[in-house]
């Protein structure tokens, strides 16, 4: 049976927006329409998972919106095929627990620990500037940290101020006084979609529309899925209430991004002098 199944591989951050690919793996729906589905962790994030994209070593991601817009401008031959959550990344914007900063006027130009450049912590330390009308060229400094744990080191050993990242993964090292959080800074459109390499798109259409449809059955009653707040729980470690709260502020989706938002991310990149030009809503997006 094995022998006959088409290995597919996917790339996706560990954190409990992701559950629905687990729990889908973990009942063997993709095998059922003859996919070998493998997922791969990304700890180091979008920037990373970029990366894995265009070295061909993974054929889809579930990726930032605005971190693979940016990539696609910059050559990555991928399109994004859905959105995955509809919601907006709730960034939450910490510093060390020894920090004398306490809030957002205090880390003005200072350094932002990212994971790399071109990742959500990076593009949106741009967008928390300009939120506050800060100076983009003077109020901005960076220092690179790959992921959660580098950011904990720099934070601690000061060798960066402050660092962005999703709040509810966050915040457990906020309950245990690693972290503080000053403050929030929601993404300004959807947060997640599934951008596929292009030759995979061309070659092996039927076996994304199989995964799509699977994933998107499960998204769609995923709330509802008998104490779904407390798996999360305990599968990623977080206080049942904080899972709850996210669940409330989380909404999944089952389409694909319109030409409006795709513009509207554009718009707000350019702006930032994060990419140098825009390019046409199908260079960037394909439906399947």
């Amino acid at each position: 049976m094995s022998n006959d199944l088409k290995t597919v591989r996917i790339g996706g951050v560990p954190e409990h927006f992701n559950l629905a690919w687990y729990l889908t793996l973990k009942n063997k729906e993709y095998k059922n329409k003859g996919i070998n589905l493998r997922w791969k962790d990304y700890f180091g994030g979008t920037g990373q998972m970029c990366k894995a994209l265009r070295d061909n070593e993974i054929d889809l991601a579930v990726i930032l919106t605005e971190g693979i817009i940016k990539d696609i401008i910059a050559g990555n031959k991928c399109k994004i095929v859905q959105v995955y959550v509809k919601s907006p990344l709730i960034w939450g914007i910490h510093v060390g627990q020894n920090s004398s900063f306490k809030n957002l006027e205090d880390i003005k130009g200072r350094k932002a620990a990212i994971s790399r450049f071109g990742s959500g912590s990076h593009l949106m330390a741009y967008i928390n500037a300009q939120n506050n009308n800060w100076n983009l060229e003077e109020d901005l400094h960076f220092e690179v940290v790959k992921d959660l744990d580098g950011a904990v080191e720099a934070l601690t050993n000061g060798t960066a101020d402050y660092f962005m990242w999703e709040k509810f993964t966050t915040k457990p090292l906020v309950d245990n006084n690693t972290f503080r959080h000053i403050e929030d800074c929601p993404s300004p459109w959807p947060c997640f979609v599934i951008a596929v390499r292009e030759d995979f798109i061309i070659d092996e259409r039927d076996c994304l529309k199989a995964i799509l449809s699977t994933i998107n059955n499960t998204t769609k009653e995923f709330k509802d899925i008998p104490s779904i707040d407390v798996i999360i729980a305990n599968r990623y470690n977080q206080k049942l209430e904080d899972v709850q709260q996210w669940l409330e502020l989380t909404e999944w989706s089952q389409e694909n991004l319109d030409a409006e938002t795709v513009n509207d991310v554009q718009d707000k990149l350019l702006a930032l002098s994060i990419i140098p030009k825009k390019l046409p809503f199908n260079e960037l997006v394909i439906n399947i």
